[in-house]
């Protein structure tokens, strides 16, 4: 049977159709996956969501299944290593985000016990349903909230997308097989 998909997933690629249809828009909790999310999502500042999710198995494997703990030690030799593995996006800068961005994420973990917990104080643990934006007024608090933390690759633009991803915000299109309406706001 053919599915009506969102427009912007591809259909020629198995990776994207089983990330839209299985993943994006899903409401996942876990710690391990909002870290490995957000640690992606800041790789695609400037390219697209396909581009990082064609690599994302290579990235698991250069940042150690993202072992926060792993990715926080990391110095020099492995900032240097990372940016000649061709498996990844190998960009300086948001390598570099990446180690800091997880130091600042283990910081929240250890004052909130949880980064869904750290989410709940912007969304009141309420999913939103909302199609055809790029920010949101919540985006641009977390965002302005990350920045002030120290976090990098973290604009509107880019915690939106997350959102989206981990299933805070749901928006699939109103043809998409996995539309659902929920409260709009």
């Amino acid at each position: 049977m053919n599915k009506t998909r969102c427009r912007w997933c591809n259909l020629k690629n198995p990776l994207y159709i089983e990330y839209h249809d299985f993943e994006w828009g899903q409401l996942n909790t876990d710690d391990a996956y909002l870290y490995e999310m957000l640690i992606l999502e800041s790789f695609q500042a400037g390219l697209s969501w396909e581009c990082v999710l064609n690599k994302r198995e290579s990235f698991r494997i250069a940042y150690d299944h993202f072992d926060i703990n792993k990715v926080c030690a990391y110095g020099d030799e492995k900032k240097n290593e990372l940016s000649q593995n061709q498996g990844i996006i190998r960009n300086r800068l948001k390598i570099n985000a990446s180690i800091k961005n997880s130091q600042i994420f283990q910081k929240i973990l250890s004052e909130y016990g949880s980064f869904y917990s750290y989410l709940c104080q912007f969304t009141n643990g309420k999913v939103y349903y909302e199609t055809d934006k790029t920010t949101s007024p919540l985006s641009d608090a977390i965002s302005h909230d990350l920045k002030k933390r120290g976090m990098t690759f973290v604009g509107s633009t880019i915690v939106y997308s997350y959102l989206q991803a981990v299933g805070i915000i749901v928006s699939h299109e109103k043809d998409c097989f996995l539309y659902q309406k929920g409260d709009l706001t």
